[in-house]
């Protein structure tokens, strides 16, 4: 199986094609990279110019998947994330006013997106252009371009309600911009998807890795449903309908979850079982924009720490994000059958700084001394009297001692492979969706029609994986025990620290009570308005009319 080229291009043409990716073969099975000069308008219109075309809608993906950006607006402002103490964007957890329509991620993640969305319809209306290629080779990427769109257009309308609907090239500059209904983004959404899924390849037959496939559409058209149906736009048979393309994910292409929670995201193991799609990255600075940062932003200050500095192993700490008392002691609970808060945080550090230092944190001992290797720092999970923790000779962080600088750092993201350790733009592929999010989609797509039998085998499925050798049975739920409270925190258990939990929040309706609940720092100022976010001002600005016909959302 090929690897989808990791690298950009930068050309320029008339419909603002700006970076594409190079897709040419090499001998080794992945793909070559280089560099090109700017590219006249005719180019699209060439088999090659196509298959640039579409390689540059992809490189948009980078704009939300593992990026600041893209975190901010997914792990900031919910139940289960609450700030560090780093960072200039606490704002955006904060929901205070400075979370406007000036904010610099909501401007880029609104122009990439749109780029991203005037490349595939460049893609799509020169395609009947082409010549000298094989039909079902247009039609192939015609579909990819379809899968990208439609995914934007997703990201935009749950962040934002109705947006500009763009189907076909812009070949020159306009200000003639409206906002469409929720309604017809959804419907544009769904019959992209509908059309692209005939002519995606599937898993067995997917040549280039990273490539959208027909299950990857798939996945996507059941969470498009499934958020449809909780929206303004619903209708009585979405839930049914997530639910067959949900099922054909998980029924036929060959998908399995991993039988350890630990591997899923074990750094070299990007390519599993379970991933149905990502978003490609890599190692070559030349050609990986801003790289892959999420592996920055969930660690806690362990290098100025005794005996501790900062390596690439242990990671390049911003400690933007900080999981919340809720988090740790109500969706981690047990953690005695379930083994994913043992793997989604790192409890033990090795000493790579050996010496005798004075404690910080925890003075049940006034020095510490560590040889290279020894465990410098324990996190246990629990509070620990002064005497118990003496009886250790390392520190010892109990829940007593977490601040915005000392907690449970998550690692599923870490990036090892870095080439040191001040290196900020990752080269690891960020998994966009894997098969035990489709489990619990299709769990609460079967709950919202009463099916809570096959519901709860569903759930279980992802519980028995999840569970520590031996102890499947007991993370089994029975069908009375299967509630929408559970759902939510199923979903938090698996798939935190996954760019999904403020969208699955709006999604519920919950968002405003959740954080007036769990977010010490959210809860004074968010307010319903807060389930959009703000259009960017130079959006409004560069419309014809200006706001009056381009309206800002409510509240901001």
């Amino acid at each position: 199986m090929k690897k989808l080229a990791k690298n950009i291009k930068y050309w320029a043409k008339s419909s603002a094609l700006i970076v594409g990716l190079s897709l040419a073969a090499s001998c080794d099975g992945f793909l070559d990279e280089d560099v090109v000069s700017p590219i006249g308008n005719d180019y699209l219109n060439t088999p090659k110019g196509m298959n640039d075309g579409i390689n540059a809608a992809y490189s948009t993906m980078r704009s939300w998947y593992g990026t600041e950006r893209g975190n901010n607006l997914t792990i900031f402002g919910t139940d289960i994330f609450t700030n560090g103490a780093d960072g200039s964007w606490k704002f955006m957890n904060f929901y205070t006013n400075q979370f406007d329509s000036q904010n610099g991620h909501i401007r880029e993640l609104w122009d990439e997106l749109y780029r991203g969305i005037n490349t595939c319809n460049a893609v799509i209306d020169r395609s009947v252009n082409l010549t000298g290629i094989p039909q079902a080779q247009i039609d192939q990427r015609v579909a990819e371009a379809k899968f990208i769109r439609a995914h934007h257009y997703f990201i935009l309308v749950q962040l934002f309600g109705g947006v500009d609907l763009q189907l076909q090239e812009t070949a020159v500059p306009t200000k003639e911009v409206t906002r469409a209904s929720v309604a017809q983004i959804y419907a544009a959404i769904i019959k992209d998807l509908e059309e692209a899924i005939p002519n995606l390849e599937d898993k067995e037959r997917s040549t280039d890795y990273g490539r959208a496939t027909r299950p990857a559409a798939e996945h996507l058209l059941g969470r498009v449903y499934l958020t449809k149906g909780t929206s303004e736009a619903g209708e009585s048979a979405d839930y049914s309908k997530a639910e067959s393309n949900l099922q054909s994910v998980i029924s036929n292409y060959g998908f399995e979850l991993l039988p350890d929670f630990g591997d899923v995201h074990a750094f070299g193991n990007e390519i599993n079982s379970e991933v149905i799609w990502s978003t490609q990255y890599t190692r070559d600075p030349l050609t990986n924009g801003g790289g892959n940062n999420a592996h920055v932003f969930f660690l806690m200050e362990y290098d100025v720490q005794p005996g501790m500095i900062r390596d690439i192993e242990n990671g390049r700490p911003f400690k933007r994000y900080k999981s919340t008392d809720y988090t740790l002691n109500t969706i981690f609970a047990d953690r005695v059958n379930d083994s994913r808060y043992k793997n989604t945080y790192q409890d033990v550090f090795l000493s790579n700084n050996p010496g005798t230092f004075n404690t910080t944190f925890d003075k049940s001992k006034s020095t510490v001394t560590y040889a290279r290797g020894d465990t410098t720092i324990w996190l246990p999970g629990y509070n620990m009297s002064e005497a118990e923790r003496a009886k250790y000779p390392y520190q010892v962080l109990i829940p007593d001692f977490y601040t915005e600088r000392l907690f449970p750092p998550m690692k599923k993201h870490k990036d090892p492979g870095r080439v040191d350790r001040t290196q900020f733009e990752g080269g690891r592929d960020y998994i966009a969706m894997r098969l035990a999010d489709t489990y619990l989609l299709l769990a609460e797509a079967q709950f919202r029609q009463g099916k809570l039998g096959l519901a709860t085998e569903n759930i279980n499925m992802v519980r028995r994986r999840a569970a520590f050798p031996g102890k499947e049975a007991e993370m089994e739920i029975t069908q009375s025990e299967l509630t929408f409270e559970f759902i939510t925190e199923e979903r938090a258990r698996e798939l935190i620290g996954e760019q999904t939990r403020w969208l699955d929040l709006k999604r519920w309706g919950i968002l405003v009570e959740r954080v007036k609940m769990y977010n010490p720092q959210g809860a004074p100022n968010i307010q319903a308005f807060h389930t959009l976010r703000p259009i960017p001002q130079n959006q409004i600005d560069r419309a014809e009319g200006t706001s009056s016909a381009f309206p800002q959302n409510p509240g901001y």
